[in-house]
Protein backbone atom coordinates (compact mmCIF):
# COMPACT_ATOMS: atom_id res chain seq x y z
CA UNK A 1 0.00 0.00 0.00
CA UNK A 2 1.13 3.17 -0.82
CA UNK A 3 0.17 6.59 -0.20
CA UNK A 4 1.08 10.29 -0.75
CA UNK A 5 0.34 12.25 2.73
CA UNK A 6 0.45 16.59 3.16
CA UNK A 7 0.23 16.96 6.70
CA UNK A 8 -1.49 20.05 7.29
CA UNK A 9 -1.39 20.39 11.26
CA UNK A 10 1.28 19.89 13.19
CA UNK A 11 -0.67 20.55 16.45
CA UNK A 12 -0.62 16.43 17.90
CA UNK A 13 1.28 15.17 15.35
CA UNK A 14 2.62 12.73 17.56
CA UNK A 15 -0.31 11.52 19.51
CA UNK A 16 -1.70 10.62 15.92
CA UNK A 17 1.09 8.86 14.61
CA UNK A 18 3.04 7.57 17.52
CA UNK A 19 1.26 4.10 17.02
CA UNK A 20 1.76 3.88 13.67
CA UNK A 21 5.39 1.76 14.06
CA UNK A 22 7.53 2.89 10.98
CA UNK A 23 6.98 6.47 11.71
CA UNK A 24 10.05 8.30 13.64
CA UNK A 25 9.49 11.87 15.10
CA UNK A 26 12.10 13.59 12.78
CA UNK A 27 12.17 16.04 10.48
CA UNK A 28 11.50 15.55 7.47
CA UNK A 29 9.50 12.42 8.48
CA UNK A 30 10.77 9.29 7.34
CA UNK A 31 8.55 6.04 6.72
CA UNK A 32 9.43 2.40 6.90
CA UNK A 33 9.56 0.52 3.67
CA UNK A 34 5.97 -0.83 4.09
CA UNK A 35 4.30 2.32 3.40
CA UNK A 36 6.52 4.76 1.53
CA UNK A 37 5.26 8.22 1.90
CA UNK A 38 5.64 11.15 -0.32
CA UNK A 39 6.30 15.07 0.03
CA UNK A 40 2.43 16.26 -1.46
CA UNK A 41 0.06 14.03 -3.27
CA UNK A 42 1.43 15.20 -7.10
CA UNK A 43 5.32 14.54 -6.36
CA UNK A 44 6.80 10.80 -6.58
CA UNK A 45 9.73 11.89 -4.97
CA UNK A 46 12.14 8.09 -4.09
CA UNK A 47 13.19 9.85 -1.03
CA UNK A 48 9.86 8.66 0.72
CA UNK A 49 10.51 11.69 2.61
CA UNK A 50 8.45 14.88 3.64
CA UNK A 51 8.13 18.17 5.55
CA UNK A 52 5.78 19.15 8.12
CA UNK A 53 3.92 22.20 7.68
CA UNK A 54 1.29 24.06 9.07
CA UNK A 55 -0.71 26.11 6.25
CA UNK A 56 -2.27 29.33 6.19
CA UNK A 57 -6.25 27.98 5.03
CA UNK A 58 -7.54 24.61 3.85
CA UNK A 59 -5.93 23.05 0.21
CA UNK A 60 -7.89 23.37 -2.29
CA UNK A 61 -11.07 21.00 -2.76
CA UNK A 62 -9.51 20.20 -6.23
CA UNK A 63 -7.32 17.64 -4.05
CA UNK A 64 -10.54 15.24 -3.07
CA UNK A 65 -12.16 15.78 -6.75
CA UNK A 66 -9.41 14.23 -8.65
CA UNK A 67 -10.06 10.91 -10.21
CA UNK A 68 -7.24 8.28 -10.53
CA UNK A 69 -8.52 4.72 -11.30
CA UNK A 70 -6.93 2.74 -8.06
CA UNK A 71 -6.00 5.89 -6.16
CA UNK A 72 -8.16 7.04 -2.89
CA UNK A 73 -7.90 10.79 -1.53
CA UNK A 74 -8.84 11.37 1.80
CA UNK A 75 -8.67 13.42 4.70
CA UNK A 76 -7.86 12.16 7.69
CA UNK A 77 -9.70 13.62 11.07
CA UNK A 78 -10.13 13.45 14.88
CA UNK A 79 -12.79 13.88 17.63
CA UNK A 80 -10.58 13.64 20.48
CA UNK A 81 -8.13 11.14 19.42
CA UNK A 82 -10.71 8.79 17.99
CA UNK A 83 -9.49 8.94 14.71
CA UNK A 84 -11.40 8.49 10.62
CA UNK A 85 -10.17 8.45 7.48
CA UNK A 86 -12.88 10.77 5.83
CA UNK A 87 -13.85 10.09 2.09
CA UNK A 88 -15.83 12.21 -0.10
CA UNK A 89 -18.58 9.60 -1.69
CA UNK A 90 -21.18 12.52 -2.83
CA UNK A 91 -21.02 11.22 -6.33
CA UNK A 92 -22.40 7.65 -5.45
CA UNK A 93 -24.56 6.06 -2.67
CA UNK A 94 -21.51 2.60 -2.63
CA UNK A 95 -18.65 3.36 -0.53
CA UNK A 96 -15.57 3.43 -2.92
CA UNK A 97 -14.01 1.22 -0.10
CA UNK A 98 -14.74 -2.18 0.96
CA UNK A 99 -14.96 -3.17 4.26
CA UNK A 100 -11.70 -5.60 3.45
CA UNK A 101 -10.25 -2.25 1.71
CA UNK A 102 -11.10 -0.39 5.22
CA UNK A 103 -9.55 -3.32 7.68
CA UNK A 104 -6.30 -2.86 5.39
CA UNK A 105 -6.02 1.47 5.50
CA UNK A 106 -7.23 1.33 9.17
CA UNK A 107 -3.83 -0.59 10.03
CA UNK A 108 -2.04 1.80 12.08
CA UNK A 109 1.59 -0.30 11.35
CA UNK A 110 1.02 -1.20 7.35
CA UNK A 111 -2.12 1.10 6.52
CA UNK A 112 -2.51 5.04 7.01
CA UNK A 113 -4.33 4.12 10.59
CA UNK A 114 -7.24 5.00 12.02
CA UNK A 115 -10.89 4.02 14.18
CA UNK A 116 -12.28 3.97 10.90
CA UNK A 117 -13.47 5.03 7.60
CA UNK A 118 -16.22 7.49 6.89
CA UNK A 119 -18.08 8.24 3.40
CA UNK A 120 -20.36 11.38 2.94
CA UNK A 121 -22.61 10.10 0.68
CA UNK A 122 -25.99 11.27 -1.09
CA UNK A 123 -28.56 12.07 1.30
CA UNK A 124 -31.74 10.23 1.22
CA UNK A 125 -35.41 11.05 2.50
CA UNK A 126 -34.73 14.99 3.05
CA UNK A 127 -31.67 14.83 4.27
CA UNK A 128 -28.89 16.57 3.50
CA UNK A 129 -25.89 13.92 3.36
CA UNK A 130 -26.06 10.01 4.35
CA UNK A 131 -22.95 8.57 6.83
CA UNK A 132 -21.62 5.27 6.65
CA UNK A 133 -18.56 4.27 8.66
CA UNK A 134 -16.51 0.98 8.52
CA UNK A 135 -14.78 -0.04 11.67
CA UNK A 136 -11.43 -0.90 11.96
CA UNK A 137 -12.41 -4.71 11.76
CA UNK A 138 -14.55 -4.28 9.24
CA UNK A 139 -18.06 -4.47 10.66
CA UNK A 140 -20.64 -1.67 10.65
CA UNK A 141 -21.91 0.32 13.23
CA UNK A 142 -25.19 1.86 13.19
CA UNK A 143 -23.91 5.83 13.95
CA UNK A 144 -20.67 7.67 15.78
CA UNK A 145 -20.73 10.16 18.06
CA UNK A 146 -17.08 11.51 17.51
CA UNK A 147 -17.41 10.50 13.78
CA UNK A 148 -20.94 12.39 12.83
CA UNK A 149 -18.49 15.44 14.21
CA UNK A 150 -16.04 15.11 11.56
CA UNK A 151 -18.59 14.41 9.18
CA UNK A 152 -19.63 18.03 9.73
CA UNK A 153 -16.82 19.40 9.60
CA UNK A 154 -15.72 17.53 6.73
CA UNK A 155 -18.65 18.77 4.53
CA UNK A 156 -17.90 22.63 5.46
CA UNK A 157 -14.70 21.83 4.03
CA UNK A 158 -16.21 19.80 0.56
CA UNK A 159 -18.91 22.37 0.70
CA UNK A 160 -16.62 25.20 1.10
CA UNK A 161 -19.04 26.63 3.85
CA UNK A 162 -18.07 28.86 6.64
CA UNK A 163 -19.77 30.15 10.05
CA UNK A 164 -21.95 28.54 12.01
CA UNK A 165 -23.94 25.75 10.22
CA UNK A 166 -26.19 22.42 10.16
CA UNK A 167 -27.12 19.92 8.47
CA UNK A 168 -29.23 16.66 8.79
CA UNK A 169 -27.50 13.48 8.22
CA UNK A 170 -29.11 10.45 7.56
CA UNK A 171 -27.26 7.53 9.56
CA UNK A 172 -28.19 3.60 10.38
CA UNK A 173 -29.28 5.06 13.71
CA UNK A 174 -31.76 7.81 12.33
CA UNK A 175 -31.70 11.18 11.09
CA UNK A 176 -28.92 12.73 13.28
CA UNK A 177 -28.51 16.75 13.28
CA UNK A 178 -25.09 18.27 14.09
CA UNK A 179 -24.28 22.23 14.34
CA UNK A 180 -21.22 24.04 13.48
CA UNK A 181 -20.77 26.64 16.53
CA UNK A 182 -19.16 29.56 16.35
CA UNK A 183 -16.31 28.64 18.28
CA UNK A 184 -15.59 25.57 15.70
CA UNK A 185 -16.69 22.89 17.45
CA UNK A 186 -19.65 21.01 16.92
CA UNK A 187 -23.04 20.32 18.83
CA UNK A 188 -24.88 17.24 17.48
CA UNK A 189 -28.76 16.59 18.50
CA UNK A 190 -27.94 12.81 19.27
CA UNK A 191 -31.71 12.04 19.58
CA UNK A 192 -34.12 10.07 22.09
CA UNK A 193 -31.76 7.20 24.30
CA UNK A 194 -33.43 3.71 23.54
CA UNK A 195 -33.76 1.77 27.25
CA UNK A 196 -36.20 -0.82 25.81
CA UNK A 197 -34.05 -3.96 26.46
CA UNK A 198 -34.87 -5.98 23.27
CA UNK A 199 -34.58 -2.86 21.10
CA UNK A 200 -31.09 -1.93 22.32
CA UNK A 201 -29.96 -5.38 22.08
CA UNK A 202 -29.66 -7.21 25.68
CA UNK A 203 -30.96 -10.67 26.69
CA UNK A 204 -29.84 -8.94 30.25
CA UNK A 205 -33.45 -9.70 32.05
CA UNK A 206 -35.26 -6.44 32.06
CA UNK A 207 -37.26 -4.70 34.73
CA UNK A 208 -40.61 -4.35 35.41
CA UNK A 209 -40.80 -0.74 33.05
CA UNK A 210 -38.52 -3.28 30.31
CA UNK A 211 -35.06 -0.81 30.91
CA UNK A 212 -32.01 -2.60 31.97
CA UNK A 213 -30.21 -0.26 34.91
CA UNK A 214 -28.24 -1.08 37.28
CA UNK A 215 -28.87 -4.66 36.35
CA UNK A 216 -26.29 -7.89 37.01
CA UNK A 217 -24.15 -9.20 34.57
CA UNK A 218 -21.60 -12.00 35.50
CA UNK A 219 -18.25 -11.38 33.44
CA UNK A 220 -15.40 -13.66 33.33
CA UNK A 221 -16.58 -14.88 37.26
CA UNK A 222 -17.23 -11.34 38.34
CA UNK A 223 -20.58 -9.64 39.28
CA UNK A 224 -20.65 -6.05 37.71
CA UNK A 225 -23.37 -3.64 37.83
CA UNK A 226 -24.40 -2.54 34.47
CA UNK A 227 -26.88 0.12 32.49
CA UNK A 228 -28.00 -0.70 28.80
CA UNK A 229 -28.80 2.30 26.87
CA UNK A 230 -28.60 2.33 22.70
CA UNK A 231 -27.82 5.73 20.98
CA UNK A 232 -28.55 3.90 17.84
CA UNK A 233 -25.56 1.77 18.81
CA UNK A 234 -25.66 -0.70 21.99
CA UNK A 235 -23.74 0.28 25.39
CA UNK A 236 -23.18 -1.50 28.61
CA UNK A 237 -22.61 1.27 31.29
CA UNK A 238 -20.63 0.37 34.37
CA UNK A 239 -20.28 2.38 37.34
CA UNK A 240 -18.50 -0.80 39.36
CA UNK A 241 -18.92 -4.17 40.44
CA UNK A 242 -21.40 -5.39 42.76
CA UNK A 243 -18.27 -5.66 45.35
CA UNK A 244 -16.55 -2.58 44.35
CA UNK A 245 -18.83 -0.04 43.00
CA UNK A 246 -16.59 2.71 43.36
CA UNK A 247 -14.44 2.39 40.11
CA UNK A 248 -11.46 4.08 39.24
CA UNK A 249 -11.19 3.40 35.53
CA UNK A 250 -7.24 3.78 35.35
CA UNK A 251 -6.92 0.78 37.02
CA UNK A 252 -8.99 -1.17 34.37
CA UNK A 253 -6.84 -3.66 32.12
CA UNK A 254 -9.47 -2.75 29.04
CA UNK A 255 -7.64 -4.97 26.85
CA UNK A 256 -8.39 -8.05 28.87
CA UNK A 257 -12.01 -7.40 29.75
CA UNK A 258 -13.31 -5.12 27.18
CA UNK A 259 -13.57 -8.12 24.94
CA UNK A 260 -15.41 -10.20 27.27
CA UNK A 261 -18.24 -7.24 27.78
CA UNK A 262 -18.27 -6.85 23.84
CA UNK A 263 -18.77 -10.79 23.11
CA UNK A 264 -20.69 -11.24 26.10
CA UNK A 265 -23.67 -13.77 25.38
CA UNK A 266 -25.98 -11.02 26.70
CA UNK A 267 -25.55 -8.70 23.69
CA UNK A 268 -26.98 -10.08 20.69
CA UNK A 269 -25.26 -7.65 18.29
CA UNK A 270 -22.11 -7.30 20.65
CA UNK A 271 -21.81 -4.12 22.93
CA UNK A 272 -19.89 -1.36 23.71
CA UNK A 273 -18.69 -0.71 27.09
CA UNK A 274 -17.95 2.68 29.04
CA UNK A 275 -15.87 2.15 32.70
CA UNK A 276 -16.89 5.06 34.30
CA UNK A 277 -15.68 6.70 37.45
CA UNK A 278 -17.89 9.71 39.08
CA UNK A 279 -15.92 12.59 40.31
CA UNK A 280 -19.02 14.87 40.72
CA UNK A 281 -22.74 15.53 39.68
CA UNK A 282 -21.02 16.79 36.73
CA UNK A 283 -17.90 15.43 36.52
CA UNK A 284 -17.25 11.66 34.83
CA UNK A 285 -14.41 10.08 33.60
CA UNK A 286 -14.91 6.86 31.09
CA UNK A 287 -12.63 4.62 29.81
CA UNK A 288 -14.40 2.92 26.61
CA UNK A 289 -14.20 -0.44 24.83
CA UNK A 290 -15.63 0.11 21.25
CA UNK A 291 -17.48 -2.14 19.33
CA UNK A 292 -15.23 -3.41 16.23
CA UNK A 293 -12.29 -0.88 17.60
CA UNK A 294 -11.12 -1.81 20.42
CA UNK A 295 -9.80 0.46 23.08
CA UNK A 296 -10.10 4.26 21.57
CA UNK A 297 -9.41 7.54 23.03
CA UNK A 298 -12.95 8.33 22.81
CA UNK A 299 -16.45 7.53 22.02
CA UNK A 300 -19.33 10.18 21.59
CA UNK A 301 -22.17 8.04 21.97
CA UNK A 302 -20.04 6.09 24.48
CA UNK A 303 -20.44 9.58 26.73
CA UNK A 304 -24.42 9.90 25.71
CA UNK A 305 -24.94 6.58 26.95
CA UNK A 306 -22.71 7.16 30.62
CA UNK A 307 -24.95 10.23 31.23
CA UNK A 308 -27.68 8.84 30.25
CA UNK A 309 -27.05 5.91 32.67
CA UNK A 310 -25.16 8.35 35.53
CA UNK A 311 -29.34 10.12 35.61
CA UNK A 312 -31.04 6.81 35.91
CA UNK A 313 -28.57 5.53 38.56
CA UNK A 314 -28.44 8.94 40.44
CA UNK A 315 -25.21 9.74 40.12
CA UNK A 316 -25.13 12.86 38.63
CA UNK A 317 -27.55 15.48 36.80
CA UNK A 318 -28.36 15.61 33.54
CA UNK A 319 -25.14 18.05 32.43
CA UNK A 320 -22.04 16.76 32.90
CA UNK A 321 -18.59 16.68 31.45
CA UNK A 322 -17.35 13.79 30.61
CA UNK A 323 -13.55 12.85 30.27
CA UNK A 324 -12.08 11.12 28.18
CA UNK A 325 -8.64 9.55 27.53
CA UNK A 326 -8.83 11.87 24.53
CA UNK A 327 -10.31 15.02 26.04
CA UNK A 328 -13.53 16.20 27.31
CA UNK A 329 -17.18 15.96 25.66
CA UNK A 330 -19.95 18.46 27.10
CA UNK A 331 -22.91 16.13 27.18
CA UNK A 332 -26.99 17.17 28.39
CA UNK A 333 -30.14 14.93 28.32
CA UNK A 334 -32.75 17.50 28.44
CA UNK A 335 -35.45 16.72 30.60
CA UNK A 336 -37.75 19.47 28.61
CA UNK A 337 -37.44 16.93 25.12
CA UNK A 338 -35.61 13.56 25.87
CA UNK A 339 -32.97 14.06 23.32
CA UNK A 340 -29.30 13.95 24.15
CA UNK A 341 -26.83 16.77 22.97
CA UNK A 342 -23.58 15.99 23.12
CA UNK A 343 -20.57 19.26 22.30
CA UNK A 344 -17.18 18.80 21.51
CA UNK A 345 -14.57 18.97 18.63
CA UNK A 346 -13.22 17.91 15.40
CA UNK A 347 -9.72 18.54 13.78
CA UNK A 348 -7.99 17.68 10.76
CA UNK A 349 -5.11 15.61 11.04
CA UNK A 350 -3.64 15.01 7.64
CA UNK A 351 -4.75 15.39 3.81
CA UNK A 352 -3.86 12.20 1.82
CA UNK A 353 -3.96 9.67 -1.41
CA UNK A 354 -3.57 5.84 -1.04
CA UNK A 355 -3.41 3.32 -3.13
CA UNK A 356 -6.25 0.84 -3.02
Amino acid sequence: MAASISLTQSFRLRDALVAAHPFRLASPFRFGRSFPLFQNPSSRSPSASMSVQAPKKSPDVEFLDRRESGILHFVKYHGLGNDFIMVDNRNSSEPKVTPEQAVKLCERNIGVGADGVIFVLPGVNDTDYTMRIFNSDGSEPEMCGNGIRCFARFITELENLHGMQSFRIHTGAGLIVPEIQSDGKVKVDMGQPILHAPDIPTMIPADKNGSVIKAELVVDGISWNVTCVSMGNPHCVTFGTKKCEALQVDDIKLEDIGPKFEHHEMFPSRTNTEFVQVISRSHLKMRVWERGAGATLACGTGACAVVVAAVLEGHTERHCVVELPGGPLEIEWREEDNHVYMTGPAEVVFYGSVAL
